[in-house]
């Protein structure tokens, strides 16, 4: 019971309360009234995960060792992921992939593929048994966050600057330590359908949207809907997320989360493609990646506010 931050209202102070009407706008290239972004989970579910203190969504749990499961997950980094990528080639998209160190060392394959598209790489921690949670050292989690990084930088060749967490996973310290170890924003927070700044010890941290209420894994998988449902609820979003766009001025974020375990089978995957077509088809759309939408952010909200 013992939690410094209890108090009346928020109970941290990485942010203020900002309602999105009372912001200044943000205006996407071309006029376009919102940011496309889609994000690729790219995870690796080990058998022998902890089920302790957490289990993420789509974890492992019928009892070690789960090759029902497992099969299943490595179903999306065998064969889905290929599906995915041969959609958004046709239409002409790309994609942020949000991808844990143990993808990037076990399947390199994906990671070059994902280069070859030129898709933004986001770490996604170790691997869906490698949770960040508050009953970790910081000096256990800022060597998770460092592996992390340092894996996937080896194997792009290059700085990642974006961050998700796996399974939406966060301790205390944890803003703190992605700062320290040079990411420019990180996507764990869904309380906003756009950018805003993150306040930690080691710095301003930008928090990015990456929206789960309308992802497969909510949708089809937690809630059990069927795919017209899905490109149903999605549509609702954009065509909302549109108008309030239009009826406040400044643009919107539709954040779509595509996994390949789930979108990648080949009886789901037509709706991706038909429903990123009724998207494209509107002519409001700017598609672009998170670090691409929060220097956009940064360049317009922060440096003239």
């Amino acid at each position: 019971m013992q939690y410094p931050h209890r108090r009346r209202g928020l109970d941290h102070t990485w942010f203020t309360h900002e309602p999105t009407f009372s912001r200044r706008p943000v205006a996407w290239p071309d006029g376009r009234s919102i940011a496309l972004w889609i994000t690729v989970p790219l995870e690796f579910f080990p058998l022998d995960a902890p089920t302790q203190p957490i289990r993420p969504l789509g974890g492992l749990d019928r009892g070690y060792p789960d090759y029902w499961n497992y099969s299943n997950r490595d179903y999306g980094l065998r064969v889905g992921i290929y599906r995915i990528m041969r959609v958004l080639d046709g239409l002409g998209l790309g994609a942020t992939a949000v991808v844990n160190a143990e993808v990037a060392a076990r399947c390199p394959r994906v990671i070059e593929e994902a280069m070859l598209r030129n898709w933004e790489i986001m770490a996604s921690g170790i691997d869906m048994g490698h949770l960040h949670h508050g009953n970790l050292t910081v000096e256990e989690e800022r060597n998770l966050v460092r592996s992390a990084r340092d894996i996937i930088t080896k194997a792009i060749g290059k700085a990642v600057g974006g961050w998700h967490s796996p399974g939406h996973s966060e301790s205390m310290h944890t803003l703190q330590l992605l700062k320290e170890c040079g990411f420019e924003y990180v996507a764990d927070w869904a309380n906003d359908d756009l950018p805003y700044m993150l306040h930690t010890a080691a710095g301003p941290l930008c928090a990015m949207p990456l929206t789960y209420e309308w992802s497969d894994r909510v949708l089809l998988v937690q809630h059990n809907l069927t795919v017209e449902d899905y490109e149903a609820q999605v549509m609702r979003a954009f065509q909302r997320l549109g108008a309030e766009a239009g009826q406040h001025g400044g643009g919107r974020i539709l954040s779509l989360s595509v996994s390949p375990w789930i979108m990648g089978y080949p009886h789901r995957i037509a709706t991706l493609e038909r429903l990123l077509g009724r998207i494209l088809e509107s002519g409001s759309i700017w598609h672009a990646n998170g670090m691409q939408i929060a220097d956009i952010f940064r360049e317009q909200v922060l440096k003239t506010s």
